[in-house]
């Protein structure tokens, strides 16, 4: 009876706490789950594991939401009862450990892998990372198996893969302060720490230790720049090696399974490979399934910018000096190496990806900041400056020189794609302005400019001055087991690395193109022509926002400024667009000054850049049309033509091209005069029409006036003909007609309104009134009578007849 008691239990519990689960309110839920982690053996614990992780994380296809912890924020009741449960140190974690101290193993589909990892054992070939070592059954059964802390971990890092989870009904909030992405750093912190040591687990039984991934082999030969070694990459899955503990190993194999998790799961989207396949032939691959979304990209920064902080936690004498590393710990060891071997080239990857398919908006901020944050480990070094220094005048310090030279092509392949996206963008925007500024910022650093020209002459170095020397032995990140089992040659030199960096990403075969070659260079001077261009567009339309501030008055709702549908300022929305504009002048300002830094081009060259603008920027130029060639549809835009419209420099008139009389009813009309008009100027011109015709076709002088009240003006022809309209719209005829459409705006309304009441006052009667009225008129449009009288080739035109 006891026994069978004993093997029912595991099964009650669980039944207990799925029963619970729906009914129960969260906290009292969690107090539940800490009584039975704290009470129950890891035997009876081991069958509800993946229950509640599924249950507190999601299922991995989508269906149970979980605790939605991307979408839990600080002000909803919930999240400080969430956040302790699933603190490194609560009592989640105590679960973990417990079940760990056992051994168990827990299984995950391989279809939840990220892409390259999946084809790659799909094909029977050992995946790079040792995380999936020994981690795979053969014959393959399409199943993962994991120990309870890389069950956990992995389920919490495919949260951030999944798209279809959805806010709380009237709940909103920002990425950062999620549950998600405080925990995130909360365990970044513990695992990953930058003072002192990881804590110890609970429970250190040592039949429970997990070791780390089995080494591969304590050195591999170098076969080449790039190149990896097919012998060690191409281990088929059967032949994986046997665990073997590895002391040392045993104090970080946390730290190390935590960060591989983090970089499989959200930056191994992309084949190294693949990516060198496409880039020879385009650029990237418009295929590639997954495309990561900002709350994604926000996350990958926050793993930058920690590793740059436990990386430089390095003790100074562990870092500088090659002899003590044989004596560091494991901790220090995994510091030293931590960027350059674990995240380096998916990281890359991962951003060329972005950079080649994020869209040309403000969201694209989030990318930019992770780069500019990897690009930048100086930030993250724990040192307090001096706060009366200013940021642009802090020098990079020289001990920073190898790490852009391993990482050139961060800094110069990625500048020349930034440069592409620029030159498409609207740089009138001033969040567009801005990151042309940040980054423009960034490069302008002193000492920096001249670390990247080192690095790209020691790439340039002559091929034959390698031959010369020692054989040389060098690691990728690619050939590591755990990070212990290989340590870079100390006499391995500048060069060699420079080399190895930029053939081991771009390929053996890539064409490199220097950031202060002659070819970039021509591109950013293209790129200073189109932000001044930029800055002239942003002060139109500063001018225009203060005429439409200035004219907004009490009787606005009355009329409008303009008449123009694409009028857009008025009131606040001046104020608001003049506030912009006054931004993106001074990010515009600045970023030229510091692209002249970084480019060393003299005061000389850039008047000369301006002063061919404003050649080519004369008084009309802004009312010219795009960049257009004629074809026998009409005009075509050219690749120059669309750059002057995205920034603003040029655009098409853009009006309605049908019936005047059958437009949209705007703002200022009132829809049912409009309407009744409408059937009185029909009756009217059906009536009357072949009238009008004979009085135009007249050659005396009132056929020349019937011709200005009932054709189309020359000044509107000519404006027709200015617009990309195709020949045959142009050519349809139109017959002479009256408009009384006109008297539907608010405007004449209110102006008929004042002149009847000003005649009343004057002991006018209503008839009278409107003969003067009319008199009015007729004198107010007298000179445009005149200026039309000698014109012979007018066109039909409808016209209002207020």
């Amino acid at each position: 009876e006891k026994l069978a008691s004993a093997a029912l239990a595991p099964c009650f519990t669980h039944a207990n706490l799925k029963a619970d689960w729906t009914n129960k309110p969260l906290l009292q839920r969690c107090q539940e789950l800490v009584k039975v982690i704290d009470d129950y053996p890891a035997k009876e614990l081991h069958p509800v594991f993946p229950w509640l992780v599924e249950s507190i994380f999601g299922s991995l296809d989508g269906v149970i939401v979980g605790w939605n912890l991307r979408f839990l924020h600080t002000r909803m009741n919930e999240y400080n009862t969430v956040m302790d449960f699933l603190d490194p140190s609560g009592p989640m974690m105590k679960l973990v450990y417990k079940l760990q101290a056992e051994d168990y193993k827990y299984e995950i589909p391989i279809s939840y892998l990220p892409s390259p990892v999946k084809a790659s054992i799909q094909e029977g070939v050992l995946p790079d990372c040792p995380l999936f070592h020994n981690k795979l059954q053969f014959p393959m059964s399409g199943l993962l198996t994991l120990n309870p802390f890389e069950y956990y971990m992995f389920n919490f890092a495919f949260i951030l893969n999944l798209k279809f989870q959805t806010y709380p009904p009237g709940q909103h909030g920002s990425c950062s302060d999620s549950a998600y992405f405080v925990l995130v750093d909360a365990y970044l912190k513990h695992f990953l720490p930058t003072e002192g040591n990881v804590p110890p687990s609970p429970f250190s039984d040592p039949r429970g230790s997990v070791a780390p991934p089995a080494p591969r082999s304590p050195s591999v030969p170098y076969v080449g720049y790039g190149v990896h070694s097919t012998s060690l990459l191409k281990r088929h899955i059967s032949h994986q090696p046997s665990v073997n503990a590895d002391p040392a190993a045993q104090e970080i194999w946390r730290s190390e399974t935590l960060l591989q998790v983090f970089v499989e799961m959200w930056l191994h989207h992309y084949s190294l490979e693949m990516y060198q396949k496409l880039h020879s032939f385009l650029h990237h691959s418009s295929s590639t399934p997954f495309n990561p979304t900002e709350e994604h990209v926000l996350v990958v920064r926050l793993l930058v910018k920690h590793l740059h902080a436990f990386s430089n936690s390095l003790k100074q004498e562990q870092a500088t000096s090659p002899s003590t590393h044989s004596h560091a710990s494991p901790l220090e060891e995994f510091k030293r190496v931590v960027i350059q071997r674990f995240v380096q080239q998916k990281l890359y990857v991962f951003l060329q990806h972005c950079f080649g398919h994020w869209p040309l908006d403000a969201s694209f901020r989030a990318v930019l900041e992770t780069w500019l944050s990897y690009i930048q480990p100086w930030r993250y070094t724990g040192e307090k400056s001096n706060p009366q220094t200013d940021v642009q005048n802090r020098t990079v310090p020289d001990k920073w020189a190898s790490f852009v030279q391993e990482n050139l092509l961060m800094y110069t392949k990625l500048f020349q794609g930034f440069l592409s996206r620029a030159m498409r963008t609207d740089l009138v925007n001033a969040k567009n302005a801005l990151m042309v500024f940040r980054v423009a910022k960034v490069f302008a650093q002193p000492n920096l400019s001249e670390m990247i020209h080192k690095g790209e002459q020691l790439f340039l170095e002559p091929e034959h001055v390698l031959h010369h020397r020692q054989p040389r032995v060098f690691l990728t990140p690619a050939h590591s087991g755990s990070f212990l089992s290989s340590r870079q040659p100390a006499g391995t030199d500048a060069v060699f690395k420079v080399k190895s960096h930029v053939y081991g990403l771009e390929g053996q075969d890539c064409q490199y193109k220097q950031m202060f070659g002659t070819e970039l260079r021509a591109v950013v001077l293209k790129l200073i022509q189109i932000i001044a261009q930029a800055r002239q567009t942003a002060k139109r339309i500063s001018d225009h926002s203060a005429e439409a501030a200035a004219n907004n008055s009490f009787l606005s709702w009355f009329s409008v400024s303009s008449s123009d549908p694409s009028y857009t300022f008025s009131g606040g929305e001046a104020d608001d667009m003049g506030e912009c504009v006054k931004k993106t002048h001074e990010f515009l300002d600045k970023a030229l000054d510091y692209l002249c830094q970084i480019f060393r081009l003299n005061s000389g060259q850039l008047s000369q850049l301006m002063a061919n603008l404003a050649c080519t920027e004369d008084d009309g130029g802004s009312k010219q049309l795009p960049d257009c060639i004629q074809s026998e549809n009409g005009l075509v835009l050219t690749d120059l033509g669309r750059m002057q419209i995205i920034n603003g420099l040029r655009r098409f008139a853009i009006e309605y091209q049908g019936d005047p009389e059958l437009q949209p009813i705007r703002s200022y009309e009132n829809a049912l005069l409009v309407r009744l008009l409408f059937k009185l100027s029909t009756f009217i011109n059906d009536l009357m029409g072949d009238h009008m015709e004979a009085l135009c076709s007249r050659q005396d002088l009132l056929g020349r006036v019937s011709r200005h009240y009932l054709t189309r003006s020359s000044a509107i022809v000519e404006q027709r003909r200015r617009s990309p309209v195709t020949r045959q719209a142009r050519g349809h005829p139109q017959r002479a007609r009256l408009s009384l459409r006109g008297l539907a705006s608010y405007r004449t309304l209110l102006l008929l309104l004042l002149l009847y009441l000003f005649f009343a006052l004057l002991s006018f009667g209503l008839l009278s009134s409107t003969a003067l009225i009319l008199v009015i008129g007729l004198v107010y449009e007298a000179p445009l009578v005149i200026s039309c009288i000698n014109k012979n080739n007018a066109r039909p035109r409808l016209i209002n007849v207020c």
